[in-house]
């Protein structure tokens, strides 16, 4: 897979997740018109702690709507709720997953140009939202993460919109092996060392990349 579309485009503002109210921005809900794309993220869209989420390497958060039949393999009681937005995503993608793109490439979409730096490692709220604790462990197991972007070209995007690949300055370290690393370790030395470097990649990953090395 070389390129895709933007399937569907989700925003959410903080409000109380499951039994114990916690707050979160987790639950997104689909527009239909053009979202403006700032350093930060889509425009309309919150997060409740900003220590783990949000900022400018997680800003816009995609996930490929291919995964979703294997969730509803897994979870068939949970199948209505599988749909765009289900991951907390803002852009849900049809014809591109982590298989298809590497550390740092940037793509265009809209008017935006956004850089896939980092994997999203699921946390409880991922669990409270649909209401069953096996799911960030089911999303380790299988490496459907989806893909955090930096935005690098601030704009406007909306749901149908194409997304081609601008730039591609790792084309020899692949997503997916940097979503094995960030879940299972196991990094070679070599890997550390480019990690250190790498155009594009997170800088808390390449900051722990770092302090493995040393």
């Amino acid at each position: 897979m070389t390129g895709g579309f933007v399937l569907s485009v989700q925003t959410g503002r903080v409000a109380p997740l499951g039994p114990e109210h916690v707050p979160s921005g987790f639950v997104k809900n689909p527009r239909a018109d053009a979202v403006r794309v700032g350093l930060l993220g889509l425009e309309g869209d919150e997060q409740a702690d900003l220590t783990v989420h949000g900022g400018p390497e997680k800003a816009v958060y995609a996930y490929a709507v291919s995964h979703y039949p294997d969730w509803t393999a897994q979870f068939p009681a949970l199948a209505p709720a599988f749909h765009g937005g289900a991951m907390g995503e803002n852009l849900t993608v049809d014809g591109l997953d982590e298989t298809a793109i590497c550390v740092g490439d940037v793509h265009a979409i809209g008017s935006a140009l956004l850089q896939v730096c980092q994997p999203r490692q699921p946390c409880f709220k991922f669990a409270l939202r649909h209401g069953n604790n096996k799911l960030s462990k089911a999303m380790v197991r299988s490496g459907h993460a989806g893909w955090y972007y930096r935005v690098m070209q601030e704009g406007v995007l909306r749901a149908g919109d194409r997304l081609t690949l601008h730039h591609r300055p790792n084309p020899h370290f692949p997503f997916t092996r940097l979503i094995e690393i960030v879940y299972h370790g196991k990094a070679t030395r070599d890997e550390l060392a480019r990690m250190t470097e790498m155009p594009g990649l997170a800088s808390q990953w390449r900051e722990r990349a770092r302090q493995l090395l040393d």
